[in-house]
């Protein structure tokens, strides 16, 4: 059974469910395996144990708001 691991920031449970359907479809067209075979496992993380553009994501998303 092939294992797809994501990490990612803090997600509600509609995005997780729309992330893992979208992810096990594009994995089963491309390799040709049912849908069925996969596993996603999703890892969250705090905004503030994840760094882009070497600034913490939380203070990202702050500005962002």
């Amino acid at each position: 059974m092939p294992m797809i691991t994501i990490e990612a920031g803090k997600m509600d449970r509609e995005m997780k469910k729309t992330l893992i359907k979208g992810i096990t479809e594009a994995a089963s067209m491309a390799t040709g395996i049912r849908p069925q075979a996969f596993t996603v496992c999703i890892h969250e993380n705090d905004h503030d144990n994840i760094g882009v553009g070497g600034e913490c994501l939380a203070d990202v998303l702050a500005r962002e708001e």
